[in-house]
């Protein structure tokens, strides 16, 4: 078959699979999350020896050392991901579950109900781990899924794919509501954004290439998952230990994802003391500083910052730096530059943290905590589909209930309208 007809007969039999997941009850879809798991843990050396052959890839490619980190699969990270399947099989199902009801005047019952979707088709890059989260939620809530992930990946997708789709299958449940198209070829992504007749929501996980080439391709809705670009601004007020410790976490205890800060904003009464301690820390864990003239008065080895900088998502260990006078500059930085992800402040003045956390337009926002907690484990939500900028179906980490939809059931006994 050409690859139209390869997407088009995925998108059927997907299609096909979502009637039959909708029909399933929680403990059904359950037990076959557990047999997802079971099958994952089975299947780690294969999965390790296929990831391997991407890892290898990648380094002859050239890739950064922390796009690598994100490839690579190790024993506890297969271990993770079984463990996060276990996790979402313990979460209560938003199917079914009544948002609201209420009766009407003339006795007529309306309840709001959670339902699935119905076909999700998920896009994106380099982490293999998003392949488990994303069948497994989708699963969970009744949703056939679609995946298409980015050549570094291939071989741990497909390998991955391959055991939950066997673990579902030996579980009784559609081995056709989990599939990866098995192409690195680019088109593939312009066929699934112009599938509307089978896909109802299109999920790019990326970079803003990537994005782009999808919000202009695609047929239906789509909830975008930008670029990072987070910010820890430190206020006067702030305790300074306590900015020492969020800054480095933010920064250094895993650079390569979206929630780790690429920007971070100090106040000009705190800011030599701020650099001294901090900035020192932040040298010796090999980070670059860009900074603004100011703060290269105060940190010698920074570099100049450049205004590209302020509007770039570094996945590494490089910092942009800004001294700022007062609150409302911070937040104007933010809201200028920021891709409204995930933003934080750190101060001891609740008013000012206040006003931040209400005027900061991300998806999340911080007071006196580190922007990594951004992630649906952290947020007790168990796995993830990603972290949503968008404002409209979902925003931050998206997890069961956005991958649902609601309809409206109606009750009567005999009415007519007059």
């Amino acid at each position: 078959m050409s690859l139209q007809e390869t997407i088009l007969e995925m998108g059927k039999r997907a299609r096909a699979a979502s009637k039959e997941l909708a029909r399933l009850t929680t403990v059904q879809k359950n037990a076959g999350l557990l047999a997802m798991a079971d099958e994952l843990v089975s299947a780690e050396p294969t999965l390790l020896a296929e990831n391997a052959r991407d890892v290898e890839a990648a380094r002859a490619s050239g890739l950064s050392k922390a796009m690598i980190d994100r490839l690579t699969l190790t024993p506890a990270r297969v271990v993770s991901m079984a463990e996060g399947i276990r996790q979402v099989a313990t979460l209560p199902d938003p199917v079914g579950a009544n948002i609201t009801q209420w009766t009407r005047p003339n006795g007529i019952e309306i309840s709001k109900v959670r339902v699935p979707i119905g076909v999700i088709g998920i896009i994106f890059e380099s982490r293999p781990n998003v392949t488990s989260d994303a069948a497994v939620l989708c699963t969970k809530t009744g949703n056939a899924v679609i995946l298409r992930g980015g050549s570094e990946a291939i071989h741990s997708n497909l390998a991955i794919a391959a055991a939950l789709a066997k673990g579902a299958a030996r579980a009784g449940l559609p081995a056709d509501a989990i599939q990866l198209v098995p192409t690195t070829d680019r088109e593939a992504v312009k066929l699934l954004a112009g599938m509307d007749q089978f896909i109802d929501v299109i999920i790019p996980r990326g970079g803003r290439a990537l994005i782009e080439a999808v919000v202009s391709a695609a047929r239906m809705p789509v909830i975008k998952h930008y670029n990072g670009i987070c910010a820890v601004y430190v206020d006067k007020a702030a305790d300074l230990a306590m900015a020492r410790n969020i800054v480095i976490n933010a920064k250094t205890q895993r650079p390569g994802v979206c929630n780790a800060i690429e920007t971070v904003l100090v106040h000009s009464d705190v800011a030599e003391a701020f650099f001294k301690d901090t900035g020192a820390a932040l040298l010796e864990k090999g980070v670059q500083i860009r900074g603004d003239a100011r703060v290269r008065e105060l940190v010698a080895a920074a570099v100049p910052a450049t205004e590209e900088d302020w509007n770039t998502e570094f996945l590494e260990l490089i910092l942009a730096a800004k001294i700022v006078n007062s609150l409302d500059e911070a937040i104007e930085h933010i809201e200028t530059h920021g891709s409204h992800h995930s933003d934080a402040i750190v101060t001891a003045d609740p008013v000012a943290a206040e006003a931040f956390l209400n005027r900061v337009d991300s998806a999340t926002v911080y007071w006196n905590a580190s922007t990594r907690f951004t992630d649906g484990g952290e947020f007790g939500f168990g796995a993830e589909i990603g972290i949503s900028t968008d404002k409209l179906h979902a925003r931050g980490p998206m997890a069961l209930e956005e991958l649902t939809t609601y309809k409206y059931q109606i009750r009567g006994t005999g009415q007519i309208r007059g």
